[in-house]
């Protein structure tokens, strides 16, 4: 399925179409942001009106010359928001995983109060980054897993194809989010490499409560990701459906040696 029918105007750009199987974890917050934000609310009051959470939504301008984003926010409870794309998706992470996002935040004021602000972030912030910004989990038989971990993207989705009802793909990166609103082909998300339990159903909040029991530093530093092209899975994009398009190993890479 394909971004087609978008439902009107941001003042970023148009509104995502909520019925993307990419969007649809987001949908039901999506929608009360999008529609405030839309008639002219700003951003802030638009995500902060969607419900009560564990931070506050602020303009960038309340964001001090020299602290950090993540630091502010740690010491606040105030998230620093511009007026696009990528924020206005930051914002409806916090909303649907209010407690993982701390948990990130938390780690990050850690290693910044440990280590100071420094040119290079360092590894455990560098996955906490990329985690926040691309990671996606996934719920799914074994088999799946065990193609994926492979990089074998032909059984992954070819030969294993009848097995992708009974898994699960949720985003959680939202800058991975904001790709997909101008979806191609060679997106990729950061896979945790733990699978989801298949006890928790389609209960968004536990995800949420397991996921945030579940991020440590140690674990993280490691770079506990498996790369996959979010939209080489069944049912998400109709292109997927045509002969020869796993066959792009610009996208679908082999193993590392």
């Amino acid at each position: 399925m394909a971004s087609a029918g978008l439902s009107g105007p941001l003042p970023s750009g148009p509104e995502p179409d909520w019925a993307d199987p990419w969007y649809v974890p987001l949908a039901d917050p999506g929608r009360a942001v999008a529609a405030a934000w839309a008639s002219g609310q700003p951003l802030t009051h638009a995500l902060q009106g969607a419900g009560p959470g564990p931070v506050r939504f602020v303009p960038q301008a309340a964001l001090p010359d020299g602290v950090a984003y993540e630091q502010f926010i740690a010491e606040t409870g105030q998230v620093p928001t511009r007026e696009n794309l990528h924020d206005f998706f930051n914002g409806l992470c916090w909303l649907r995983f209010p407690a993982s996002k701390q948990r990130l935040n938390r780690l990050q004021a850690a290693e910044i109060t440990a280590h100071g602000i420094g040119a290079v972030r360092g590894p455990v912030r560098d996955a906490l980054t990329l985690f926040d910004e691309n990671a996606a989990l996934l719920q799914a038989p074994a088999p799946l897993w065990t193609a994926l971990l492979a990089r074998d993207w032909v059984r992954l989705f070819v030969s294993l194809r009848p097995l992708w009802p009974q898994a699960r793909l949720v985003l959680f990166g939202h800058a991975l989010l904001e790709k997909l609103a101008t979806p191609y082909k060679s997106i990729t998300a950061h896979v945790l490499r733990e699978p989801v339990p298949l006890s928790l159903a389609d209960d968004l909040a536990a995800w949420d409560g397991w996921l945030a029991a579940r991020l440590h530093a140690p674990l993280l530093a490691g770079k506990p990701f498996a790369p996959l092209p979010v939209l080489g899975v069944p049912g998400w994009w109709a292109a997927n459906e045509l002969p020869g398009f796993y066959e792009d190993a610009t996208v679908f890479r082999p193993p590392r040696a």
